[in-house]
């Protein structure tokens, strides 16, 4: 195991914390972000994007999205992707809420 996954994986989660007053539209976010993440980045080594949705909508944790790469090539490739920008443009499109993105060690 590596420092960020097993075999060079890196994973990624994009979070976002907000309150009962947050506009998050789960089903646009479900139908349209995650496929256009998978589309734009599946081929330079995105190996699955996946979202949790807590079971109550208030104050706190509204998603979580984990992003798993191949290994650091395929993160850095997806990251400085001509993708990338639309990725981040379309964030407007469902939410208000500022995305946070943690990487960090499998223990």
């Amino acid at each position: 195991m590596t420092e960020y996954g097993r075999n060079g994986e890196v994973i990624m989660f994009v979070t976002y914390q907000g309150s009962a007053e947050s506009r998050f539209d789960r089903s646009y976010y479900v139908e349209r972000h995650l496929p256009m993440l998978r589309r734009l980045f599946g081929a330079l080594g995105l190996t699955s994007a996946e979202v949790f949705f807590p079971p109550t909508q208030g104050t706190g944790t509204i998603a979580i999205c984990e992003c798993r790469y191949r290994d650091e090539d395929a993160f850095t490739a997806c990251m400085t992707s001509a993708g990338m920008p639309g990725i981040a443009a379309d964030v407007g499109n469902f939410t208000d809420i500022m995305p946070v993105h943690i990487r960090g060690k499998r223990v």
